[in-house]
This record gives C-alpha cells, sequence and structure tokens, in this order.
C-alpha cells in the first residue's frame, strides 16, 4: 500500500491553454477534482494529511496579480449558493524574494466530513 509521506501538488500559473482546461486550475477545476487547492481542501488528495503543499511555476505576470487572481477565485467561490469554500479559503503572503523569484505563502482549509483541517504551504517560484 502507497502512504505518502508528505503531499505536494504543482501547477502552471497561468494554466496553460489547452482544450477544456479550467484557467482557475491553481484553485479548482469544474467540472473535475483536479484543482491545485480542491484536491486539498475536499480530501480528493492528502485527506489523512494536515500538512500538505502546492509549489506554483509562475510562467507570465508578477506574483502581485497571481495572489490577486487566486484569491478572486476563491472569493467569487465563497459566495455561489451551496459552497463549501469561504473567504478563510484564501492564500496568505508570508515571505517574498524577488531576487531569487520566490515567494511563499500560506492557507488554511475547512474539510467537510470527518477530515481534519488542512495547512497549505505554497512556494511560488518565477520561471525566466
Amino acid at each position: 500500500m502507497f502512504d505518502p509521506l508528505f503531499p505536494i501538488e504543482c501547477k502552471r500559473l497561468p494554466t496553460p491553454k489547452e482544450t477544456g482546461r479550467d484557467e482557475r486550475e491553481y484553485v479548482i477545476t469544474e467540472p473535475g477534482t483536479t484543482g491545485g487547492i480542491q484536491r486539498f481542501k475536499f480530501g480528493y488528495h492528502g485527506a489523512t494529511h494536515k500538512f500538505a503543499a502546492m509549489i506554483a511555476y509562475v510562467q507570465e505576470q508578477s506574483f502581485d496579480h497571481w495572489l490577486e487572481q487566486v484569491n478572486g477565485w476563491i472569493r467569487a467561490l465563497a459566495v455561489e449558493a451551496n459552497s463549501l469554500w469561504s473567504d478563510s479559503d484564501v492564500v496568505q503572503l508570508l515571505k517574498s524574494d524577488s531576487s531569487a523569484g520566490l515567494r511563499t505563502l500560506a492557507s488554511r482549509h475547512r474539510r467537510a466530513g470527518r477530515l481534519d483541517d488542512c495547512e497549505l504551504r505554497h512556494l511560488w517560484v518565477k520561471m525566466h
């Protein structure tokens, strides 16, 4: 049996423009279950873990642009009827190192059912 030590999800920002891909893939895919934060929040990945990580390969735009965009997607999900998302799911900046092209962030996610809440650490890497 496979028992992951530490679950990590990687995504590109922006999401590649292939047919059928949701531009919000870092957060959610609809329909589907392959959105980055979505996979942890709903227990599709790392369900037994309270702590996990996401890596974003930032290929276009600035870190600030993506923080605003990602949190905008989360806030839009939070106001939908019967949504399991909330404003508390937003991503918060921890540290930025522009000379190294790195940004670290964190988010906390309440999970439904018997799943414990999950904390995600996000590492965003600027690709040149």
